[in-house]
């Protein structure tokens, strides 16, 4: 039996942050049951994303990865009927979860005490850009502006001197952001079960970024002001940094206990007189000539090839790795043996997508793809207790697809 199997949950909300949680907590066995218009289905299912997308073709993975498993109800909730149907299927619910903007939920009657008309003990659940309080909680908020920008992830990931902030990868706040939303539906379902009580459930990328960018904000706020990047050179632990092979590959080295690491390290590379050297005994040593210690590792890792590097590292005992590209990443043997991806069959092809970040036992459960726009809308009906007649005239009113 899956962990969230009998758990039902009515998700309204649209692109990733959210739909991600959703699709978390179907391969966890809820049955999610995804709201889309009939006429204007989840824009996700469009969207093209340069250097992904094969042409103007919708970025199919992605769809794949924030809906799998879910079905799709196609419902205009703003007509009479609609909500009606609305109605009765929230009070089946476990969840409700969305991500509409504060006036979207007012203009469509779908505030907390609302839904908990529909269903007292239904847990509502609201993923946000910035949050319930302040000046800009009316505010849309995306990957790109509410995480990478104003969160601190654009600052803290520019290296210091860079011309611009870097790029943001698609979804690098999105997708850990719905694993904090799916984390806190399972502990709103505990508190209502030790309780009796639904909790309401607030999630905010700005408060994920907040909190995935912590140790330089806090830093920062200690200060009283920006803490200063340190450049490569000025890093005090030469142990701790990344090189450059031959072929042109890099190397992360994290050995924060050098003094226990450092020796080992220079035998591995083939100089063991390196660790003998006065200025580079200990770590004080390696801090006050840390230039000269970089200078020294850059040049011994620049005389080998990554194969080599990787050969002379394997004894290496302390955390260490290759610095891989997208692709290597999905090769990997440890990703495919805890089968971290996997494959849904969408229309007769392979997709690969990534599973959720959580295992329950020693299997993984299989995944089913993500539902056609408005694929479900009959079955979900009829468990509504509605005939086929009455879901006729309803498809016919323009009320479902």
């Amino acid at each position: 039996m899956k962990v969230f199997e009998g758990i039902r949950v009515v998700e309204l909300a649209s692109y990733l942050f959210v739909p991600a949680a959703g699709a978390i907590l179907a391969d966890w066995g809820a049955d999610v049951v995804k709201i889309e218009h009939p006429e204007r289905p989840d824009p996700q299912r469009h969207l093209v994303i340069a250097d992904m997308s094969v042409g103007n073709a919708p970025f199919e993975p992605l769809v794949q990865q924030t809906n799998r498993g879910k079905r799709s109800l196609g419902l205009d909730i703003s007509t009479a009927d609609g909500r009606r149907l609305l109605s009765r299927l929230i009070a089946t619910a476990d969840v409700f979860l969305t991500n509409l903007l504060p006036e979207s939920r007012r203009r469509l009657r779908l505030e907390v005490d609302d839904v908990r008309a529909m269903n007292p003990d239904v847990v509502y659940v609201r993923g946000s850009g910035y949050g319930p309080a302040g000046d800009d909680r009316n505010m849309p908020g995306f990957d790109g502006t509410t995480f990478w920008a104003r969160g601190g992830a654009a600052d803290n990931l520019t290296p210091a001197g860079a011309a611009e902030p870097a790029p943001m990868p698609p979804a690098l706040g999105d997708l850990p952001g719905s694993t904090a939303v799916a984390g806190a539906i399972a502990a709103g379902l505990f508190h209502r079960q030790r309780t009796g009580e639904p909790p309401l459930v607030d999630v905010s990328l700005l408060g994920v970024a907040v909190w995935g960018n912590s140790p330089a904000i806090i830093a920062s706020a200690q200060r009283g002001g920006p803490i200063q990047k340190t450049s490569r050179e000025e890093n005090l632990n030469p142990a701790s940094l990344t090189y450059r092979t031959r072929d042109g590959r890099f190397v992360k080295l994290s050995l924060f206990q050098s003094d226990r690491y450092f020796g080992r390290l220079c035998e591995c590379l083939g100089v063991p007189e390196l660790a003998q050297d006065v200025r580079f005994s200990d770590s004080a040593a390696r801090g006050a000539n840390n230039k000269a210690c970089t200078a020294a590792l850059d040049d011994i890792f620049a005389r080998y090839d990554l194969a080599e590097i990787t050969v002379r590292l394997a004894g290496l005992g302390g955390p260490w790795s290759v610095v891989q590209t997208a692709y290597e990443v999905s090769r990997d043997p440890q990703v495919l043996a805890n089968e971290y991806l996997t494959g849904v069959d969408v229309r007769g092809s392979n997709v690969t997508i990534a599973a959720s970040p959580w295992q329950f036992g020693e299997r993984r459960y299989p995944l089913r793809p993500a539902p056609e726009h408005g694929a479900d809308t009959d079955e979900i009906l009829l468990e509504l207790g509605l005939d086929q007649e009455e879901i006729i005239d309803h498809k016919v009113s323009g009320t479902v697809l």
